[in-house]
């Protein structure tokens, strides 16, 4: 069966994604910021969830309306929606999450009580129930987007966030999320002969989606997802995608990966998460300053997420690492450089200016990805 699906990503990361569901077998892909809409059948959804890097989640669209600014609409939309199809008698079908933006209808949770009951209502219709629905078995989260006014419902098949890859439990205090990290990876066009490097590790996040990049192995290969419980998707077509993501890993890659980080706990903690993610024998973390940092041998790829404080003090100790970046780094020779800062004063404290930049958005906060190369 082909189904419509949905996939949201941070905002620059569209081509990557777009990309990486082409290869998981999506058509009729279109763009808009921050989402991709495509069509596939159920091995699409499974390796869609197994192996793409930066989508937040994948869905299947249950409908797609005006609302005309009317609850009424939104309700009928919901009560035609054949839920009937994915959701068995005794299911449950929360409305977990939704958004509205520059829309008339703004309360989320009165949207997320018309839509619930507009499911319920045809799910009594469909399978003849007079009374209450129970739901007490398998989960289906519904969530929805209301922009300009246009409602989009959607079945969520990933259940948890597919930035949770299973590897970091624990994190330092201002970790980068798995799927920007796996964003700037694709960005610095990382391969498996890179010799990479991040001198603000922390939990190692990107050390570990650099690893997963350069060995081919599917960033979440080893998590679950909630729809392999449904019966409206085979059991196997999951075993067989799990075996697919399995054998195109690079098994024999000599691929390297150094980090650093002045605090020692954070050492720890980017090793142990190395360790869980898989990859720890590719991947070497060390103590250190970014004053002291030294070029290998061999030209390599920096790709770090220093610190870009919001407060003017931490502002200013911000910029003193980004003049210390400076005197160590500078000049690049054949090495190349991927910064991502929310500060705007980077190129002049860093003390050259990028040879490329991007807009990137963590979460809400605009940043940008300043790339030195030749």
């Amino acid at each position: 069966m082909t189904y419509n699906l949905t996939a949201p990503c941070h905002f620059g990361l569209e081509k990557t994604l777009s990309f990486e569901l082409k290869r998981a077998g999506a058509e009729n892909i279109s763009v808009s910021d921050g989402r991709i809409n495509f069509t596939g059948d159920e091995h699409c959804i499974a390796r869609a969830n197994i192996t793409c890097s930066v989508a937040e989640r994948i869905g299947i669209v249950l409908a797609d309306f005006d609302t005309r600014g009317s609850f009424d609409v939104v309700f009928e939309q919901a009560q035609n929606i054949p839920i009937e199809q994915f959701v068995g008698r005794g299911d449950r079908f929360p409305v977990t999450k939704g958004h509205s933006l520059n829309s008339k209808l703004t309360s989320i949770p009165a949207l997320q009580r018309t839509i619930k009951k507009g499911l319920v209502m045809r799910m009594q219709k469909a399978c003849k129930i007079s009374g209450q629905v129970e739901e007490t078995g398998e989960l289906f989260p519904i969530t929805f987007l209301l922009m300009k006014d246009r409602m989009t419902i959607i079945l969520d098949t990933s259940g948890d966030g597919l930035h949770k890859r299973g590897y970091r439990a624990m994190s330092n205090a201002a970790p980068i999320k798995e799927t920007l990290a796996a964003g700037l990876i694709d960005l610095a066009r990382v391969r498996e002969r890179d010799l990479i490097i991040d001198p603000f590790c922390g939990s190692g996040t990107i050390l570990i989606e650099a690893a997963f990049k350069a060995l081919n192995i599917a960033p979440c290969l080893n998590r679950s997802f909630v729809s392999m419980s449904w019966g409206c998707i085979d059991r196997r077509v999951w075993e067989e995608e799990f075996d697919r993501a399995r054998g195109e890993i690079r098994t024999d890659s000599g691929f390297t990966a150094y980090g650093y980080d002045i605090d020692g706990e954070a050492v720890e903690l980017a090793k142990s998460n190395a360790w869980k993610a898989g990859v720890e024998k590719h991947i070497s973390v060390e103590k250190r300053a970014v004053k002291d940092f030294v070029y290998p041998e061999s030209p390599c790829k920096i790709i770090c997420n220093p610190p870009y404080a919001e407060r003017m003090l931490e502002k200013e100790q911000a910029e003193q690492v980004y003049r210390d970046m400076g005197k160590a780094m500078l000049p690049l020779g054949e090495n190349q450089l991927f910064v991502i800062t929310a500060n705007d004063r980077f190129e002049e404290s860093f003390g050259a200016k990028a040879a490329k930049n991007r807009k990137l958005y963590n979460g809400m906060l605009m940043c940008r990805l300043y790339s030195y190369y030749k």
